[in-house]
């Protein structure tokens, strides 16, 4: 073998170990950043509804999430550091060409990350040290700054899928009009979209430790409560997602052809195109699919017989991996349906009886919805990000131009890794020894809540 191929061999397995590393990364933080946005919203909730009602297991149940909230977004700030540096050690690319295009939603990103630690070391620390009233409204930066913080990246995202804000001349950026390129077209749908997704994970995450301790026998109000309220949020918020889930969707149809192609594993271009549920592409066709007759010509463009681009338009180097694409896909619409059923079931539940389902198979049910979420939530960054491909900024720079061009990568993605699973043993053992502690009384005449045992 040659030194050219083995050149290429090297350069090959480097991107490849760069875009694992940075899969990991995202995939690992996106959860954490969306129980930072989430959290603090809920948390808040349960609180007012305990200054509201008199009932102290709201404002128990408040102090324990507060605590939690806490560990989490220490933990969700390391893993912000590492992706921060990330960018820049393994896209100098993608950095150095366009950074001052999209470096200002990055700094303003860093801006509502400090209000939402400085608000948080407030709203943990003053429990017991202010009136209960500006307490609970010293958590209310927390939510607006945890929810700016989400926005304001994934307009650096959006740039990515739709780049404006810029011209090229002779191969150099200039014109650049960065408030353009942070409102760029693909900015309104995919920001609601995350922001949404984040009250889903948070919601339906807190919720399944509870419906996992009322399978345990724990059907105390304490218990319930812990349930009903992170249940409700994110049982009112799953069918609005699915709404601007289709939003999303029809963006892509008219902006990103290819990437719809993917999704749906459509290879030739034509009219009244049938909706694909399930199959694998083999060979340039898909295979083994239910169809639905003009089913995606109708949800893509609101006509039977409209036309939908298909993938072999495109030379093989500017597709994207078709498999990967289609059941990332696949699961992200899966997993938000299933949801919306469980949403429904709890509602029915509701409605006759004014109370959770009693029946073992709903718990189980709802003891899965926060892995369902968040299953949702990863294979829709899948379709995001692997869709995009081969480009790193669509149509303009590709992935592989802006990787670092150093040797020796994939001895990042070893170390990265290495320190996710310390970050995720660690995590985990904390949160452990949170649940297994009892909850603190608020006043004397509540010690017997104290012996409850909390989640």
């Amino acid at each position: 073998m040659n030194a050219a191929v083995l050149a290429t061999a090297a350069t090959e397995a480097d991107l490849g170990a760069a875009r694992m590393q940075m899969a990991l990364s995202l995939g690992w933080h996106i959860i954490l950043a969306c129980l930072g946005v989430g959290m603090p919203a809920i948390t808040l909730l349960a609180e007012w509804r305990g200054h509201r009602t008199g009932d102290v297991h709201y404002r128990l149940l408040a102090r324990r999430w507060a605590r939690a909230m806490g560990v989490l977004f220490a933990v969700g700030a390391v893993s912000g550091t590492i992706l921060s540096f990330e960018m820049g050690l393994l896209w100098p690319g993608l950095m150095g060409t366009y950074g001052q295009v999209i470096g200002l939603p990055f700094s303003l990103e860093g801006i509502a990350f400090f209000i939402e630690a400085i608000f948080l070391g407030i709203y943990l620390y003053a429990w017991d040290r202010m009136p209960p009233i500006p307490h609970m409204l010293s958590g209310v930066p927390i939510v607006l700054a945890g929810v700016a913080s989400a926005f304001f990246v994934v307009t650096a995202n959006a740039w990515m899928q739709q780049p404006t804000g810029f011209d090229t001349v002779d191969g150099k950026i200039v014109a650049v009009d960065p408030w353009a390129a942070m409102f760029n077209p693909a900015t309104p749908s995919q920001t609601v979209h995350m922001i949404l997704a984040a009250f889903m994970v948070a919601g339906f995450a807190m919720a399944s430790v509870y419906a996992v301790a009322m399978l345990r026998g724990r059907r105390d109000r304490y218990h319930r409560l812990g349930f009903l309220v992170p249940f409700t949020v994110a049982a009112i918020v799953t069918p609005v997602q699915i709404g601007v889930g289709d939003w999303a969707a029809h963006f892509v149809a008219s902006n990103q052809p290819v990437k719809l192609a993917a999704m749906e594993g459509v290879f030739e271009t034509g009219r009244g195109v049938p909706l694909h549920l399930g199959g694998i592409a083999v060979d340039g066709e898909m295979r083994y699919a239910l169809e639905i007759p003009n089913g995606l010509s109708l949800l893509a463009h609101w006509d039977p017989h409209a036309e939908i681009v298909g993938l072999n338009e495109k030379p093989v180097a500017d597709r994207p991996p078709v498999n990967v694409v289609h059941w990332a896909f696949q699961v992200m619409v899966g997993m938000g349906f299933a949801l919306l059923a469980l949403a429904a079931w709890m509602l029915l539940g509701w409605w006759r009886r004014r109370e959770i389902p009693g029946t073992a198979w709903f718990l189980r049910a709802a003891s899965l919805s926060g892995v369902a979420a968040v299953l949702a939530l990863e294979a829709g960054w899948v379709v995001t990000e692997v869709g995009r491909q081969p480009w790193i900024v669509y149509g303009v720079q590709r992935t592989a131009d802006a990787v670092n061009p150093a040797p020796g990568l994939v001895w990042g993605f070893v170390l990265v890794s290495a320190i996710y699973v310390l970050l995720t043993v660690a995590s985990v053992y904390v949160l452990r020894r949170l649940a297994r502690d009892r909850p603190v009384p608020l006043a004397p005449q509540e010690s017997d809540v104290a012996d409850y045992k909390v989640i």
